[in-house]
């Protein structure tokens, strides 16, 4: 048995969601060759919720970059940031000029006013609807696994200087960073379940596209990163397969024999 963790965005579907049929049918066929397929993601479960993301059928679900594990349709694992740390980081992100994104297993927060003009906050208002509440007016009530921030026309090293022992900043080469609470990664969200399920990491597959799967793709027996990935990432690959749109996910499994 092989356990595989996929990515979601540029690895799954594109940025208009969209998913190959041939990427639907390699998980499809991999499950049922008796391996257990995983989504290993960023997003916060609130924002995993597309149905036909999950209609293609996981045996478990990786969320928040380690924050939160799901397994057979059962919560096995959750963390979350307290109250007193959110409303400490919150205040902190935006001193330094940040704009957050609060990411928890059921609601997202943001305030509308400072994404008005950015693509990412239009997205996750059309896509979340009632999901997505503002931060302030449930000041303090929030239930987040972790954060997101605008960083445009702001310095990172000074908010990653004051809070760097607390949290995982991921860069990306947008004017974008994760927050994410230690010790949780995606990498951590493998090591949990090979060892809930008496699994090596020689038998873990890891797909990737972007530099925030690179925990992932370092704790995986075998890393495999999309065409269409970022230089970067394809750095830490072991395999760098064909772009999401030219079956890369489906070339990849016939490549390492699992479908």
């Amino acid at each position: 048995m092989k356990l595989l963790f996929f990515d979601i965005d540029g690895t799954i579907w594109d940025w208009k969601n969209n998913i190959p049929e041939s990427t639907k049918e390699a998980i499809r066929r991999t499950r049922d060759r008796g391996n257990l397929v995983f989504l290993n993601s960023g997003r916060s479960r609130g924002y995993i919720q597309n149905k036909e993301l999950l209609g293609i059928g996981f045996d478990g679900i990786i969320s928040g970059c380690g924050t939160l594990i799901e397994y057979e349709g059962e919560t096995i694992y959750a963390s979350e940031i307290p109250r007193d740390q959110a409303l400490r980081i919150v205040e902190g992100v935006r001193r330094h000029g940040w704009k957050p994104v609060l990411e928890g297993r059921d609601y997202l927060y943001m305030d509308d006013d400072e994404f008005r003009d950015d693509w990412y906050g239009q997205k996750l208002k059309r896509e979340l609807g009632s999901r997505l509440k503002p931060i302030k007016t449930t000041w303090g009530e929030w239930k987040i696994q972790k954060l997101s921030c605008n960083t445009m026309d702001a310095k990172t090293e000074d908010c990653i200087e004051e809070f760097g022992e607390e949290f995982d900043f991921i860069l990306h080469e947008l004017p974008v960073c994760e927050l994410v609470p230690r010790p949780h990664s995606k990498g951590s969200g493998i090591r949990f379940m090979c060892e809930k399920l008496g699994v090596g990491a020689e038998d873990t597959f890891a797909f990737g596209d972007s530099v925030n799967d690179r925990e992932m793709l370092v704790a995986a027996g075998t890393s495999i990163v999309m065409g269409n990935g970022s230089d970067r990432a394809k750095s830490m690959a072991d395999y760098v397969t064909d772009p999401l749109e030219q079956d890369g996910i489906w070339n990849a499994c016939r490549h390492f024999d699992l479908i």
